[in-house]
């Protein structure tokens, strides 16, 4: 048994697009930015209720652009395997993280937990 949940949406620009889309979703839901890192950034805050999603920004390589949604999960490799069963592939293993692609051609993340209201909202698989 372990758990999964959706809990980021993370927009990926390219580096001379990040700064424009990154405060334009800023001032879209009326959020400050918080830096992570120089690749790295989100809105101060989750949106929506439960929690809410947090929202990041992420520059990558002009071909990756796009937005993708990490899956939270207190079991990575189960949860890969789930999604696997379901269509998807892996497309890179990054430390503690996977990168998939869904059938549709989307990539997605799956994590480790990060946030302290975990399983909170989390379906739990067998």
């Amino acid at each position: 048994m372990h758990r999964s949940r959706l809990t980021s949406i993370v927009i990926d620009r390219p580096e001379d697009l990040y700064y424009l889309g990154r405060d334009f979703w800023s001032n879209a839901f009326g959020r400050a930015t918080v830096t992570r890192d120089d690749r790295f950034s989100s809105l101060k805050g989750r949106i929506g209720e439960q929690g809410g999603i947090f929202v990041g920004f992420q520059k990558v390589p002009p071909q990756e652009i796009g937005i993708h949604v990490d899956i939270e999960t207190d079991n990575v490799d189960a949860e890969v395997a789930r999604l696997e069963g379901l269509g998807a592939t892996v497309k890179e293993r990054i430390r503690r993280h996977v990168i998939m692609e869904s059938p549709s051609g989307h990539a997605f993340c799956v994590i480790p937990v990060k946030r302290t209201d975990f399983p909170d909202g989390a379906t739990e698989w067998p």
